[in-house]
């Protein structure tokens, strides 16, 4: 059997998952939430609630909702205005989640973190009880960062706050089997030989093979660097990773199969 074979094949085998989705695959170009996309990740993550898993939502895509949702034609470049599109995304994003889980009687819970979070100890141990508990209650937390009171990830494309890093340091403190990086692109860009490759045998290796000219796009801050950054860190914790493209149909059955 291929190294690249063992390594899927004890994907079957997890139990706890946190499943972090990228701006780009939730989005409409202008920022808006793309609704059918929304509805039909839901009803994947679903059917793998269905079947037991356990499952943790980092969600992008706030601020892109709370620009649309303002009229506004491009992303606010000041810190506030971005903080209130945050605000304002977050709850619509949260809506359409509570609608479409609704439908398969999931109960969902919203949890917003910050850098500082992590390093208090009381409010660290507050929020991995709380999530542990929400989990035993077969509820699904949804994550992000609260760009309200933090603005590390709103500021700048590479921060300690952007939300690869955040699903990295959930999948360490709950204990996390598996992390999905849902973004557009199924693999890393080989510069070398400028194709495609859907396997490296380390991370390490992998930071070669980056596509130096990847641009993020206007509402997307997570480039390749960030996701690689991201799945060493949870490799570290003993959780495999999965980076894959949310728009691929029915990419979580596949990826579980």
């Amino acid at each position: 059997m291929k190294l690249e074979h063992q390594y899927r094949k004890s994907i079957s085998k997890v139990k706890r998952v946190v499943i972090k989705i990228g701006t780009q695959v939730i989005t409409l170009p202008t920022g808006e939430p793309d609704l059918n996309q929304i509805k039909m990740l839901s009803d994947q993550i679903a059917e793998l609630h269905k079947q037991n898993y356990e499952l943790l939502i980092i969600s992008s895509g706030a601020v892109g909702a709370g620009v649309e949702a303002m009229g506004m034609e491009s992303r606010p470049t000041r810190v506030p205005d971005l903080q209130m599109c945050a605000a304002i995304g977050q709850a619509k994003l949260m809506a359409l989640y509570d609608n479409f889980f609704k439908a398969h009687q999931i109960t969902i819970g919203q949890v917003l973190l910050t850098h500082a979070d992590f390093h208090h100890k009381i409010r660290l141990g507050n929020a991995k009880r709380t999530m542990r508990h929400m989990i035993k209650q077969r509820v699904v937390p949804i994550i992000n960062e609260n760009d309200v009171v933090a603005d590390e990830e709103i500021k700048a494309a590479l921060s300690l706050g952007d939300n690869n890093n955040l699903a990295a340091r959930v999948v360490k403190f709950v204990d996390a089997d598996l992390l999905i990086i849902l973004s557009t692109v199924d693999v890393v860009r080989n510069n070398n030989e400028a194709q495609w490759v859907p396997f490296s045998d380390s991370v390490d290796n992998a930071y070669t093979l980056i596509d130096s000219k990847h641009v993020d796009s206007e509402f997307s801050k997570g480039e390749m660097k960030s996701k690689l950054n991201a799945a060493k860190n949870a490799l570290e914790s003993d959780s495999k990773v999965v980076i894959a493209n949310g728009r691929t149909k029915n990419i979580l059955s596949k990826i579980f199969s």
